[in-house]
């Protein structure tokens, strides 16, 4: 009996251990980003013009300042495939003549003393691996950073709840102003050291991910 409770225990804590955390919404890192109001001065021209809030007549309204707001167009797609094939082959034989002595074979029990062994060995190895990924959508994330090039650092996330689950994509990286399109938008591929999340959380998204039990049956502790 105490054995079983000792077992019992022992799966528990394991149980316990690699059970999954998954993300949250309303992650202070991917809070929103909003521009540092403008200090209040006395206007003595009595205008209410803010050259820091201007833009020429014929530009673009593109993000360009920290708070501000930009659409990313997701068009991932990457495949990859690789295949590697391994094959050795060794032969080994030797013999021996039956031992003679004076013209006559030298036996035992009325068994002649030789030798005749033989070996091979063919080993053929293949493996193939063939992955495809892609990923369509679009995320509308903030400027975080302005950098002295120039340059935007952006980051976002967006949260779908879908029946008693949750859907998520997370967006970080950095992008060229003269990237961005006339619409405000620009393409995930011309975002650098991008970090694109997509996943989900809940009951369905759970049920896609192996058992603790089965992940151990199958990893490399077992069997022993």
């Amino acid at each position: 009996m105490m054995r079983v409770l000792i077992v019992a225990a022992s799966l528990l804590a394991l149980a316990g251990c690699t059970t999954p955390g998954g993300p949250l919404p309303d992650d202070p890192y991917y809070a929103p980003v909003y521009p540092d109001l403008p200090p209040t001065q006395v206007v003595t021209t009595g205008s209410i013009y803010q050259d820091t809030f201007s833009n020429e007549l014929y530009s673009d309204i593109k993000a360009h300042r920290v708070g501000d707001v930009i659409t990313v167009n997701l068009v991932e797609s990457t495949k990859a495939k690789k295949s590697a094939t391994n094959e050795m082959s060794k032969d080994n034989s030797m013999s021996l003549d039956p031992i003679s002595a004076g013209g006559a074979p030298i036996t035992i029990n009325g068994q002649t003393i030789d030798l005749n062994y033989k070996e091979k060995l063919d080993l053929s190895k293949e493996a193939d691996a063939d992955q495809s990924n892609s990923l369509d959508g679009s995320i509308s994330v903030n400027v975080l950073q302005v950098l002295s090039n120039g340059n935007l650092v952006i980051r976002g996330e967006k949260w779908i709840t879908i029946n008693d689950g949750e859907e998520y994509i997370r967006l970080t990286g950095l992008i060229r102003p003269r990237d961005i399109k006339p619409d405000n938008t620009v393409e995930s591929t011309r975002v650098a050291n991008a970090r694109i999340q997509y996943s989900g959380t809940g009951t369905f998204a759970e049920s896609q991910k192996t058992g603790w039990l089965a992940a151990f049956f199958s990893g490399p502790l077992w069997p022993f």
